[in-house]
């Protein structure tokens, strides 16, 4: 049995999913020996597929996440908010 109330956040759970995707995406650019920030970047400002590689399924989980959403953490990340 359960004591207590808990509280559950759709934001942190949807954030960490958005961190986990963009590391595994990272990691298979990296393995594939492009520049993973320049490549990242790249799809971001112009939304082409085609900056993420295949490998390891790395384009179908980019594509899964939201680029608004992204950039808004980003930028609150970067500026400590």
């Amino acid at each position: 049995m359960l004591d207590g109330t808990r509280k559950f956040s759709l934001k942190e759970d949807n954030n960490q999913e958005m961190k986990v995707a963009l590391q595994a995406v990272y990691e298979a650019l990296k393995e594939k020996g492009y520049n993973p920030i320049n490549q990242i970047v790249g799809y971001l400002l112009s939304e082409d597929p085609t900056y993420i590689t295949n490998h390891n399924n790395a384009r179908s989980l980019i594509r899964k996440i939201d680029r608004d959403e992204l950039m808004q953490e980003l930028i609150t990340k970067y500026l400590d908010l």
